[in-house]
């Protein structure tokens, strides 16, 4: 029996986040008005589609037999529609964007809101988690990543190069030891993030000093720049963020510089959706200019007086 796309796009959800309660997020459906979809569904095609349990919604072999064929005709749909011709070169709709909480929090407020000012009728929604994003589930419609992913089906541009370097809060400094050279870390508090919360080796800035111990962690960049303009003790800070960061000052800057880069990964069934491939170029150039920018304001900073 024929299924109509909304039966298909409402499947994929929920066999995508294997739950009625993760897909109705997604959806903003109520899951027990999905739950009623998929055994309606079910009931169309005569046939078990999910092995429900506590644990969630596993695909039946039949089930993974119609996600493929569903997952055919997202992919049809897009085609479809990417080619489409807008009546206006502003963009439109919502459009979701993963990232690690340090770009969201200060990088992509600046650049999405020029973009959204530019065009009237979008919505731009930013997902701060500290986590790698999985584009396969649906959970952004592109993502920034701070490493180019290997697995998956996925179209990774790089963005631009970042900086970071050891910082602390003047009032530290004053109440503290001297730090001249890296051994000296090992004498003060250190600022970064739970060890078991790392999640991308690019993170372990502290490992790779041989700081052993972290006394104030967090799994959150912003906190920990918190931390250290509260005068909590040394960290690794990145450039663009000290900017925003009165009472905190780079150190051992000729003996630590840290260089990453931020990635912008996208899904690669949406490369020929034109409104996707305009937004994703405006935020590229947007989070290179606005990087560069606060880097150069940062080292612009005056050096405290001797």
């Amino acid at each position: 029996m024929e299924q109509n796309w909304d039966d298909l796009r409402l499947f994929l959800a929920v066999a995508r986040e294997e739950s009625l309660s993760g897909a109705g997020k997604l959806l903003r459906l109520d899951p027990a008005t999905l739950g009623r979809r998929m055994a309606r569904l079910e009931k169309s095609l005569q046939t078990v589609l999910f092995v429900k349990s506590p644990q969630g919604y596993a695909l039946t072999e039949a089930g993974s037999d119609l996600m493929q064929r569903a997952e055919r005709a997202e992919q049809a749909m897009r085609a479809a529609t990417a080619g489409v011709p807008v009546q206006s070169d502003q963009l439109t709709g919502q459009i979701r964007v993963g990232a690690p909480d340090g770009a969201a929090n200060y990088l992509l407020p600046q650049v999405c809101a020029a973009i959204a000012a530019e065009n009237p009728g979008l919505d731009v929604q930013i997902v701060a988690l500290p986590r790698v994003f999985n584009l396969s589930r649906r959970e952004a419609d592109m993502a920034i990543g701070v490493s180019a992913p290997t697995a998956g089906r996925l179209v990774v541009q790089k963005v631009t190069d970042y900086h970071l370097h050891l910082a602390a809060a003047e009032s530290y400094l004053a109440q503290h030891p001297e730090v001249s050279a890296v051994t000296d870390l090992q004498g003060h508090r250190m600022v970064g993030y739970i060890p078991d919360m790392i999640f991308d080796r690019e993170l372990d800035y502290l490992a790779d000093l041989g700081v052993g111990r972290v006394a104030l962690a967090s799994n959150s960049v912003s906190v920990q720049v918190r931390m250290i303009q509260q005068g909590g003790g040394i960290g690794v800070a990145h450039d663009f963020s000290l900017a925003a960061t009165p009472g905190v000052r780079r150190i051992l800057t000729d003996a630590v510089s840290l260089k990453r880069a931020f990635y912008l990964i996208r899904h690669a069934d949406d490369r020929r959706n034109a409104r996707l491939a305009a937004f994703a170029e405006a935020l590229a150039v947007g989070l290179r200019a606005e990087t560069a920018r606060l880097e150069a304001a940062t080292a612009g900073q005056a050096a405290p007086k001797a």
